[in-house]
């Protein structure tokens, strides 16, 4: 079987690098959805506006070349211990398929690119490959009382952040807001623990720079990509 994106799924990220491990755990996040010019058919997105939540199923596709194994080290785990492939989300998959809960934001029908569904608590890269939408149904697709696996036995905890003002202010309300969420999920590879280390994280326009001592991340600095970093392939896969 043969499947073809339907539509590009478009996000600050530019990478992989800072992008959240799960859908809706950075809620402020924007991204939208924009169709490939063949279906970009207002008829097949009637009713869509009665939802709030959707279904995506993606592809995985910086990870198409790479060496796919039958366990893997989940960043929740600290990378150390090993669990079964099926039993994680890890991107490193055989069919690199992967599938997100997402909010609606809102839908423009009439844009230069077609109707374009605009979504919240997206974990995909920019330019991700779209292959199907679906409604979520909160009768049949969420469940009480289940147990979750090993991540019953880790807790999720938030790193503190702090954005001094010049930096601050180089962002919107809503996209400041978003990069907070975003860096207080700690992007770091979870086996890195170096207080004096600095690390850059890709975000819309612009390089972010950071440190993380004990719980809490400081930003230090801010590059705006130009054509030399791009040339260089900083935010770039």
């Amino acid at each position: 079987m043969e499947i073809h994106p339907i539509a590009i799924f478009h996000s600050p990220f530019t990478s992989k690098f800072g992008i959240p491990r799960q859908s809706g755990i950075a809620a402020t996040l924007k991204g939208c959805i924009v169709f490939e010019p063949e279906y970009r058919n207002k008829d097949a997105l009637r009713g869509i506006d009665g939802f709030d939540y959707l279904w995506l199923i993606w592809g995985f596709s910086c990870n198409t070349g790479a060496e796919k194994h039958p366990t893997v080290r989940p960043p929740r785990l600290g990378g150390n211990r090993q669990m079964g492939v099926w039993a994680t989300r890890s991107p490193f998959r055989p069919n690199n398929l992967g599938l997100s809960s997402v909010k609606i934001e809102k839908i423009d029908m009439d844009t230069a690119e077609g109707p374009v569904i605009h979504v919240l608590g997206a974990d995909l890269m920019d330019g991700t490959p779209i292959y199907d939408i679906k409604p979520y149904l909160p009768a049949f697709d969420s469940h009480e009382g289940v147990r979750a696996g090993f991540t019953d036995e880790e807790g999720w905890e938030r790193l503190s952040v702090v954005i001094p003002d010049d930096i601050a202010e180089k962002f919107d309300t809503d996209g400041l807001a978003a990069l907070r969420e975003a860096l207080s999920l700690d992007p770091r590879p979870h086996y890195h623990d170096d207080a004096e280390r600095i690390y850059g994280m890709p975000f819309g326009d612009y390089d972010v720079k950071f440190r993380v001592e004990g719980t809490t991340l400081t930003v230090t600095d801010l590059r705006k990509f130009t054509i030399e970093l791009q040339l260089l392939g900083v935010g770039k896969v």
